[in-house]
């Protein structure tokens, strides 16, 4: 769907401290909590001053031609940024660049005391790509910037592979050093 048009995806630089994790590295400020899931690479990283952008392939594979995609964008210092709106925005944008779309309700909630929203999205059939594509989305408001994390796939998935998608995303998180009520985990150095 245009990734990099319609929602790129971004990350903080911290996360490469959670992938490396030297025993002296600790969270400052607020962070997005995310990992890289096993087997796949770094095939596209972007920024600009408001944004930061990688998309995550299996090792096999090439942004442009793809059957699954982790992208990860955080709009930095956008607090202003509703997720639920976000999502409906992205929904909007999805059924005008694909016929016959669908996407579930947007589901609300918190994890680790910020707001979140998730949703999925399924297009039978992209005309860029003449393939269908379901894309799950994690979106998140921080107090300091707004992140997105999104789950993609070139293909009409079963249950189970929406299963592991909403699985994997469930676990994307924020964390503020700043906030004890928003704590970030120990990574094994000193406090």
């Amino acid at each position: 769907m245009g990734k990099r048009k319609i929602w790129a995806a971004v990350w903080p630089i911290v996360f490469l401290c959670v992938a490396a994790a030297p025993s002296r590295a600790q969270f400052v400020g607020e962070n997005l909590l995310v990992t890289v899931p096993a087997g796949f690479k770094l095939g596209y990283e972007g920024s600009r001053p408001d944004l930061n952008l990688q998309e995550w392939i299996p090792e096999n594979e090439t942004v442009e031609n793809w059957s699954e995609m982790v992208t990860m964008q955080v709009f930095l210092q956008r607090t202003d940024i509703d997720p639920a709106r976000m999502l409906q925005g992205i929904g909007k944008q999805w059924r005008e660049a694909c016929s016959g779309s669908t996407s579930t309700p947007i589901t609300n909630g918190q994890v680790n005391g910020y707001p979140v929203s998730m949703v999925l999205m399924r297009c039978p059939r992209l005309p860029a790509t003449g393939k269908p594509e379901t894309t799950m989305f994690r979106a998140i408001k921080g107090n300091d910037s707004f992140y997105m994390v999104q789950s993609a796939v070139r293909s009409v998935p079963d249950e189970a592979q929406i299963a592991r998608m909403k699985q994997y995303l469930d676990k994307v998180s924020v964390c503020d050093s700043r906030l004890p009520a928003r704590p970030c985990p120990n990574l094994g150095g000193p406090k």
